[in-house]
């Protein structure tokens, strides 16, 4: 899948939207395709890297795709793309601007994030083998995902030092090493106390590096690990649909909104930079209330 240059991190990219962004298999080839078809075409223009190209060679880059016969939707796609690189390249600190800011083509329209019902998250918290000698491992990291919001990334990263179960909070490290305090709540604070207690020192064999969640071997658990976790206990529930861990952090800001938290507070909680990316949720919580009125008012 990667066929460009090291310079351009495609698969770095690739990883990011299938780990972090929990896209399908086929939408994240769809992306790094039309990445690496950038890669090329700046490659040939002597630009060896994406912090190398600026506004007008992306503009340049969009006429190309106009002058092969390419059709207006491809061409959104292909810029949705490079917004979406660009947008994880400043996130990761590996540019220092984005030059699809000031491209004038239309973007496409945001779909709203899938999310569990509070049931799906109640019966996927509780399903599971208590006998598995990994139960206590995986329960108490789907407790602190969905208590905290938290990104795959800051769920991997998270260290032992980081968790003060006592004051109920966990210190992480967001996107550009930005650090926050997440509340964990009673349920996560009390699983992650028996993992702590129980689990994590049965399985630290002085390799696990400090950190919070280790994997069967007494190493870090990797992202893809708490993909496979999740994706066990979705099993074990009986949730059939596709459930990312970003699902997860979707769902944690939906039912906030909807118990009445405020958009603010619900920014600060995801470590969101800017209030714009936390709106999409707004969507969700208008159509939980307009289905609330649909099924409970008189005359709807």
């Amino acid at each position: 899948m990667n066929g460009a240059p090291d310079a351009f991190r495609t698969r770095d990219f690739g990883d990011h939207l299938t780990l972090e962004r929990g896209l399908s298999e086929r939408t994240v080839r769809a992306y790094v395709r039309e990445v690496e078809r950038l890669a090329a075409f700046l490659v040939a223009r002597g630009r060896p890297g994406p912090g190398a190209a600026a506004a007008e060679d992306l503009r340049e880059f969009a006429y190309h795709l106009k002058d092969r016969g390419l059709a207006a939707s491809t061409i959104r796609r292909a810029l949705s793309s490079m917004r979406t690189y660009y947008a994880w390249l400043i996130g990761e600190e590996l540019v220092d601007a984005d030059p699809t800011e000031t491209l004038d083509s239309p973007r496409l329209g945001r779909r709203l994030p899938n999310v569990l019902g509070r049931a799906e998250v109640a019966r996927l918290l509780e399903a599971g083998d208590i006998a598995d000698r990994l139960y206590w491992r995986d329960t108490a990291l789907l407790e602190f995902a969905y208590a905290s919001g938290t990104r795959v990334s800051e769920i991997t990263g998270a260290r032992v030092r980081d968790v003060d179960l006592d004051a109920g909070f966990a210190r992480v490290f967001g996107k550009g090493a930005r650090e926050r305090l997440v509340p964990l709540g009673r349920s996560a604070a009390r699983a992650l106390r028996v993992y702590l207690r129980e689990a994590r020192p049965a399985l630290e064999k002085g390799a696990g590096a400090g950190r919070l969640f280790l994997n069967g071997r007494g190493g870090p658990l990797s992202r893809m690990g708490v993909w496979k976790i999740l994706r066990k206990r979705c099993e074990a529930a009986g949730i059939r649909r596709r459930v990312s861990p970003h699902t997860l952090r979707h769902s944690f800001a939906t039912h906030l909104l909807e118990g009445g938290a405020d958009l603010a507070s619900v920014q600060e909680l995801l470590g969101h930079a800017d209030i714009a990316t936390t709106q999409i949720y707004t969507h969700l919580d208008r159509a939980h209330l307009k289905d609330v009125h649909r099924r409970y008012h008189p005359r709807a």
